[in-house]
């Protein structure tokens, strides 16, 4: 079993003993199993999953970073959603809107990053909060 401890700025989400773990990375999605080596990355917009007795939880998280070391994750997002928490219409709007941007994009490489992780971050509370 491996600690699970998401916080966000506003309150801790999740505080549990997983079996497994998988986290979006700024280096693409990794799974987290017990005894992992220590690890620091930075987050990505994306699904959280973890598995805790044979049952899979998922949550949207974006920005932050995960901290992994002695069988503990350590996750600081500034967001962290479940499927109940997420604004449907908001995030379809919010989707709409970055993908109208992108298009016509003419600014800097780092407001075309900005833009693109709200992209994501849309992309996948659509993914999660769809999902049956």
């Amino acid at each position: 079993m491996i600690n699970l401890e998401i916080v966000t700025p506003e309150r801790k989400v999740v505080d549990v003993k997983a079996d497994l773990v998988t986290i979006p990375t700024a280096k693409g999605e990794i799974g987290i199993l017990p005894n992992h080596a220590p690890l620091i990355s930075i987050l990505r917009s994306g699904i959280l999953s973890y598995l805790v007795a044979g049952k899979t939880d998922k949550l949207v998280i974006s920005g932050g970073f995960v901290e992994v070391s002695d069988n503990k994750i350590s996750i600081l997002a500034d967001i962290a959603e479940n499927k109940e928490e997420i604004d449907l219409e908001g995030a379809q709007s919010e989707k709409a809107d970055s993908e109208k941007v992108l298009g016509a994009w003419k600014g800097t490489e780092e407001e075309f990053e900005v833009e693109l992780e709200k992209l994501e971050k849309a992309q996948a509370r659509l993914a999660l909060g769809s999902a049956k």
